[in-house]
């Protein structure tokens, strides 16, 4: 199940080997499971998405880089 949240802070990932690249401040859907993380989100008219592993989403959560819109469960 997936969850609306905010990006509100610096948020990077990486394409392959390729340069980190950071998605922009804004909302965005986070899918958790027991590994990693996705977040999915659209700049304009592109739409992006990325899963980075959990240990680094708990990290974004800790500094509020990322911010659930709300509590879990409602």
């Amino acid at each position: 199940m997936s969850r609306r949240a905010r990006i509100t802070g610096l948020v990077e990932y990486r394409e392959g080997e390729g340069a980190r690249i950071a998605i922009r401040q804004g909302p965005c859907d986070v899918q958790v499971t027991a590994l990693d993380a996705t977040i999915s989100w659209v700049d304009g008219d592109s739409h992006g998405s990325t899963a980075i592993p959990i240990a680094d989403f708990m990290l974004l959560l800790q500094s509020q880089a990322i911010q659930y819109d709300e509590p879990a469960g409602g």
